[in-house]
């Protein structure tokens, strides 16, 4: 660069995990330009998988779960303040304070955010919360603190298992009120579901399966007391939880030419985003839970994965390519992986279970708690989750990539006799995946370390 040229811009909205892994890629990278990070949240870069976990029972406070920084990225920093708007011929991004920030390449990095409680059926009432962010955590910390005489669960998916875990800990009593006919059903099937139902009813859980909440009630002040259900029971409660899964940050590029809705902005391979023609955006690039992609194991779907280890590789994969000419771009084709904590079970999964048609128990039991299950769709492994057996899905992940035939013919030493599979027990029908799955020639992504679930 001569001394008469510009330097560089590259603006990254979205200042967690995704975003500043990004970050310290780019300069690992040898991006060395202007560097920006754009956050909504007043906080530095935190971790929220222990949110719901240490931070809730008391073992860790907020202030330790930030993110430590892996190199100087010589940044300059705009936080608590939120993007509402893009111009993608001006390269600018609109801020909420009125400021406008231009940029040559860009990183959209703006992860989830909680669903909230409609208003109208009680989601003002203080004592009903949300667990998304640092202060979400904080607050409903708080409340479980003070002891209430019952807490309500509302939904059975990882974020409420584990919140329920955490209650059950502290000597809390929980109801739980799941719409589906067991806990994860719709993450991991009917079969284990129906395992996990054990977990919750031998925890001392009020398991409320097949049912919804129909109104949360309060008293003359405003405050929580009861939960109207679907099945005509009531529930009393002073303190709530909304786990009915996340929403993606889109909403600041409604109308702004990339194909981006409520599910999250749609990318290539590559990270690239993609015009609301289709086509990719050679400056635009999308990274994180926010991320809608094609991976090669699963063609036909975009996938958008809430992960811990996808939000790091994927801002890794981006940051490259970024940095590098077309020829010279990195597919992101990571097997997904996540793995979470509740009741006493370790829970790890690879690939997507929600794409099977099959499920069979190759080693352990169901009824100890230690078992390994794998996914298959149409005569294919898809995908493994195994319980408090994390180790042992090794061997399944490469078995996976290659699509090796399902039931898997594994011969282990605590495997069943003959292997049954099973209807893998999801409430829809799993989209097509191919009978063998077409990968291209690309170098492999960054191998993944084994982490918590969770949202970037």
């Amino acid at each position: 660069m001569n001394a008469s040229e510009t330097p560089e811009r590259i603006v990254v909205v979205g200042a967690s995990l995704a975003g500043l892994r990004a970050a310290e890629a780019l300069r690992d990278e040898g991006f060395t330009g202007e560097l920006t990070l754009i956050g909504d949240e007043p906080h530095a870069p935190y971790d929220r998988p222990p949110l719901s976990k240490a931070v809730l029972s008391g073992w860790l406070t907020t202030d330790h779960t930030e993110l430590p920084r892996v190199r100087d990225i010589a940044a300059r920093w705009l936080l608590g303040t939120s993007a509402t708007g893009l111009d993608l011929r001006a390269r600018r991004v609109e801020l909420a304070d009125g400021r406008q920030v231009a940029y040559d390449r860009l990183l959209i990095a703006t992860g989830t955010r909680a669903r909230p409680w409609p208003q109208q059926q009680g989601g003002t009432l203080h004592g009903v919360h949300v667990l998304r962010t640092r202060d979400d955590a904080d607050r409903l910390r708080t409340a479980l603190a003070a002891g209430p005489g019952r807490v309500l669960v509302i939904g059975a998916g990882f974020t409420g298992g584990e919140v329920a875990s955490v209650c059950r800990d502290l000597g809390l009593e929980v109801t739980v009120v799941h719409r589906g006919d067991a806990p994860l059903a719709s993450a991991l099937g009917g079969v284990v579901g129906r395992a996990a139902t054990g977990w919750y009813r031998d925890a001392g859980v009020d398991l409320r399966l097949g049912t919804t909440v129909r109104a949360l009630e309060g008293d003359a002040r405003g405050r929580l007391r009861r939960a109207l259900l679907s099945d005509g029971t009531v529930v009393e409660a002073e303190v709530a939880l909304v786990a009915a899964g996340a929403m993606a940050n889109t909403g600041w590029l409604a109308g702004f030419g990339l194909a981006a809705d409520a599910h999250g902005v749609a990318c290539d391979h590559t990270c690239r985003a993609l015009a609301d023609d289709g086509t990719p955006r050679a400056d635009v690039f999308v990274a994180g839970d926010v991320a809608r992609w094609p991976h090669p194991l699963y063609p036909g779907q975009l996938l958008r994965l809430d992960h811990w280890d996808n939000a790091v590789a994927q801002a890794r994969t981006a940051a490259h390519n970024m940095t590098r000419p077309p020829h010279d771009h990195r597919a992101h084709r990571p097997l997904p992986a996540f793995w979470s904590n509740q009741f006493g079970v370790n829970l790890k999964c690879l690939g997507l279970p929600s794409l099977a048609d099959q499920v069979v128990v190759t080693q352990g039991s169901l009824d100890e708690h230690r078992f390994v299950a794998a996914y298959g769709h149409r005569g294919r492994l898809i995908a493994a989750v195994a319980a408090d057996s994390p180790r042992v899905l090794d061997g399944y992940a490469s078995l996976i990539e290659a699509g090796a035939p399902f039931p898997p013919e594994l011969n282990a030493t605590d495997g069943p006799d003959r292997l049954l599979p099973l209807d893998a027990g999801f409430a829809h029908r799993p989209a097509p995946v191919p009978d063998r799955p077409t990968v291209p020639s690309i170098p492999p992504a960054p191998s993944l370390r084994s982490v918590p679930a969770g949202h970037e």
